[in-house]
């Protein structure tokens, strides 16, 4: 697997103040209404469940939310927060379970950092055995920009303001539609470097990948408050069922 085997590792430390300025922490509602209809009441896993920014809340409205993570850090995060989800070290490509759920899902930037095309459609396959019969995978996934990545390399600025400078600078790949990136975060006089490798994939690709698993798209979203998905769209959420025989 890609450096989603360090990304926990080297983010943990800083995750929650990172994702809050991202504005990840203030749409966790939004996410947990959206994913609370296909789970309420029921079971929920997560793939790369982090140190619980969704599962937690989710949690708290009546749902059996368990977990899976490769990063030690992070899931002692979440020991911090909770002790009623459970949850367990291990590779969201390849991971098994006797429980089924309602609900599969995997947000923010999970998936890509899963760095190729068949690890890919193996997290696919193993989060189609985990869903019950009438379950649900939820993925979101943010849609690649063409224009800054045909030249093979651009630099980015992702936030400033009066506390913070964010800059990604990102080598291209178009054969493997890999981006290596580094994330440079400038805050007072301290400086963090933040590698990441990811693999972006198009939705139509998503799509490919998951009759390959065994799933077939029944919703595409724009947003988590069930906005249209179009060309503008940056994002979207997409739901995934078992195929019919």
């Amino acid at each position: 697997m890609s450096d989603e085997l360090t990304y926990g590792e080297i983010y943990a430390t800083i995750y929650e103040e990172y994702t809050t300025i991202q504005g990840r922490v203030a749409d966790v509602e939004e996410t947990v209404d959206f994913l609370e209809r296909y789970c309420s009441g029921g079971s929920a896993l997560e793939l790369g469940i982090g140190n619980g920014r969704v599962a937690v809340p989710l949690s708290e409205r009546g749902v059996k939310v368990e977990g899976i993570d490769n990063s030690d850090s992070m899931l002692k995060l979440l020991a911090r927060r909770t002790d009623l989800i459970k949850a367990w070290k291990g590779d969201i490509a390849d991971f098994s379970s006797e429980q089924r759920y309602d609900l599969v899902y995997c947000v923010y930037g999970t998936f890509p950092l899963l760095f190729t095309r068949e690890a890919q459609i193996a997290c696919l396959r193993s989060a189609a055995e985990a869903l019950d019969d009438k379950g649900v995978l939820v993925i979101e996934l943010w849609v690649p920009g063409l224009n800054p990545l045909v030249a093979g390399q651009t630099t980015k600025a992702r936030l400033v303001d009066h506390e913070n400078t964010i800059i990604n600078v990102s080598v291209h790949d178009p054969l493997n539609q890999n981006l290596i990136s580094t994330l440079l975060w400038f805050s007072g006089t301290s400086v963090k470097r933040l590698p990441q490798r990811v693999r972006y994939v198009y939705h139509q690709e998503l799509d490919t990948m998951a009759e390959c698993a065994g799933l077939e798209l029944t919703e595409r979203w724009g947003d988590w408050s069930r906005g249209a998905f179009t060309e503008r769209s940056k994002r979207h959420m997409s739901v995934y069922r078992r195929s019919s025989p």
